[in-house]
């Protein structure tokens, strides 16, 4: 039994911090479950989505806040038996605490920051639709708002543990003189983004056709590139400083609705006036009737070419967004088709007519033509 005892005595140095340590984590699991049960019941009976971002941002820190302080007071509880406590152990016992307080301080300052940038991002990233009237919000304004609080919290641990900012700052400065000269394509990009994000003329929803082609929906403008999804389903990334110096349209600017401009033929032996009033009668119906139509738009028509065998012209429709127009074009051809062979309205074939009078005649020899073979 005295054996044991004197065992006991010498491992204490050793378990006492041990049992600190779990039962600190014992503690803080079930303060955790409890702290988080209260919030998500008083979450749910708020309307705001600012409650749900902060229980989400710190959930997962929350254990690493709890295993640091279970850590902490261990070594607070660490203390050495009296067969090895001597001045030279305890020196290097105390060395040992002091380092491990600064690095746990260290480690709680990023925890925190890293929460806090975190929890900024999400803010920024569900209040997109309020905030897009000050910025428009994108991967890269997200980043850049995470990279801001990120830099804060540096900052503040490298003032916490004593070291002097300004000659950070300066080494900072130099450091990225020399950056800025090896990335100069990136940074390119960089501001690029920012040009096109700041000047709003091309913004995260908006479809766009680029001058090569490619149209599609910008899905992101992030620190190099831009995303465009084309309709078939497939992903366009196009570097910033390209996008900014491309010739791009953009349907959605001024607004998102446009016009549709569908060009028709008819026989030259048809009644113009019905034929115009005929094919305002199929429009107006599209219009109010198939998705993506405009319904108060009154749609028209315009004449404009004595063609090579049908009058042309043009019809103006009107669609809600641009990828509306297919849908629109599809019906209002297949109805005004419909409606042409109802009331009688030809639209001719391309034809050649071969005038063998004329032909007959220049082939004569004695009108001077060609002569017949």
């Amino acid at each position: 039994m005295t054996e044991l005892k004197i065992l006991l005595g010498k491992l204490a140095w050793i378990l006492l911090p041990l049992v600190v340590f779990v039962t600190t984590l014992v503690i803080g699991y079930v303060v955790r479950r409890i702290i988080f049960a209260r919030l998500a019941y008083w979450s749910k009976k708020t309307q705001t989505q600012i409650d749900d971002i902060i229980i989400a941002s710190i959930k997962t820190p929350m254990v690493i806040w709890f295993l640091m302080l279970g850590l902490y007071l261990a070594l607070q509880a660490l203390q050495l038996p009296t067969e090895i406590a001597t001045p030279r152990a305890e020196q290097t016992v105390a060395r040992i605490i002091a380092f491990s307080n600064k690095l746990l301080m260290v480690l709680g300052y990023l925890s925190v920051t890293f929460a806090l940038a975190n929890m900024a991002g999400r803010v920024v990233q569900t209040y997109a639709s309020r905030l897009e009237t000050a910025l428009p919000v994108t991967s890269l304004t997200r980043n850049i708002t995470r990279i801001v609080i990120i830099v804060l919290g540096l900052l503040i641990i490298i003032n916490q543990l004593g070291i002097s900012i300004a000659p950070v700052l300066t080494t900072l400065g130099l450091g990225g003189l020399a950056v800025a000269l090896a990335l100069q394509d990136t940074l390119s990009n960089l501001f690029a983004g920012f040009h096109i994000i700041v000047s709003r003329q091309i913004k995260v929803g908006d479809f766009i056709r680029l001058e090569s082609g490619e149209e599609g929906y910008v899905t992101d403008i992030n620190w190099r590139t831009t995303k465009i999804r084309m309709l078939p389903n497939n992903v366009v990334l196009i570097p910033n400083e390209k996008l900014a110096k491309a010739l791009v349209v953009n349907y959605y600017q001024p607004d998102k609705e446009t016009a549709v401009i569908v060009p028709v033929g008819v026989h030259y032996d048809s009644d113009l006036k019905k034929v115009e009033q005929v094919t305002i009668d199929v429009a107006r119906q599209v219009m109010k009737e198939v998705p993506g139509g405009v319904p108060t738009f009154e749609p028209f028509i315009r004449y404009h070419t004595f063609g090579d065998f049908s009058i042309n012209f043009n019809v103006i429709l009107r669609v809600r967004e641009v990828v509306d127009q297919h849908l629109i074009k599809h019906e209002f051809i297949k109805r005004l088709h419909e409606r042409y062979r109802q009331e009688g309205i030809v639209i001719p074939y391309p034809i050649r007519a071969i005038n063998y009078t004329q032909e007959k005649a220049l082939s004569s020899p004695v009108q001077g033509g060609r002569p017949a073979i």
